[in-house]
């Protein structure tokens, strides 16, 4: 199982998380929020081999932590993971929407010269603005579009032009979350739970609930979760095929 855009850091006790993740033989995507947080994720996952970290730079943090990009792109040489990174269109960050194009087209370029990476993306409210700028970047990598909330018409977009999206228990504890998911194609889907940000009863996700994930989206494709499995598997081995990245053992 994969939990592919997960807070690792941010938990209580992130050291108790790492050895679940080990003991229950997850893949874990750790992103981070911002760019300073991406060495301190290294030293703690130490030499896991199924964890990665991701070098990211959040878009609501953007106004405050702008500084940090030169840090974030010469991080991108060092992982084949970029998140979260993208643009946030609610209104109270509004003001800084531009900056955060700003940003978000420097990292997208430093994907570009580094050969490509996976890129998990926050997407929130600004969906189209998202996909202009990955449409303006070929061979940035591949684009996982994390929680995403955008509308029918900017789902086929995001489909036509190959993106990949991760599908949380957060996003379907809603019927419009069941209905993108829903319209999602199976083999671009991986699970994520955003913990601990993502909740579920008040309850903070933690990596191991993918398996929620697995059963709401074996109910929505009406298939069984041993199925939802095998795609899941499956895609996660094409996505690493992308960067060269052997599957964990």
């Amino acid at each position: 199982m994969i939990d592919a855009h997960c807070h690792l850091d941010l938990y209580q006790n992130p050291a108790n998380v790492i050895r679940e993740i080990e003991h229950q033989g997850l893949y874990v995507i750790a992103v981070t929020t911002t760019p300073k947080a991406f060495e301190g994720n290294l030293r703690f996952v130490g030499s896991s081999k199924r964890i990665r970290v991701a070098v990211g730079l959040h878009p609501e943090l953007v106004k405050d932590r702008a500084c940090e990009i030169d840090l974030l792109c010469s991080s991108i040489p060092n992982t084949k993971y970029v998140g979260e990174v993208g643009l946030d269109g609610r209104s109270e960050y509004k003001a800084s929407f531009g900056l955060q194009k700003e940003i978000l087209r420097t990292v997208f370029s430093a994907c570009l010269d580094a050969g490509g990476r996976i890129i998990s993306i926050h997407s929130r409210s600004a969906a189209s603005a998202v996909l202009d700028e990955i449409e303006r970047m070929p061979g940035l990598g591949q684009p996982i579009l994390h929680w995403f909330s955008g509308t029918d018409r900017e789902l086929d977009r995001a489909i036509n032009m190959g993106c990949w999206f991760s599908v949380g228990s957060a996003m379907l504890t809603t019927k419009r979350g069941i209905v993108i998911a829903s319209k999602m194609p199976i083999d671009r889907i991986l699970t994520e739970t955003d913990g601990p940000f993502g909740m579920v009863n008040r309850r903070p996700l933690m990596p191991w609930d993918v398996k929620r994930s697995v059963n709401e989206l074996a109910v929505i494709f009406n298939i069984s979760a041993y199925e939802v499995e095998k795609h899941i598997y499956k895609n996660l081995r094409s996505l690493l095929e992308c960067v060269s990245e052997p599957l964990p053992p």
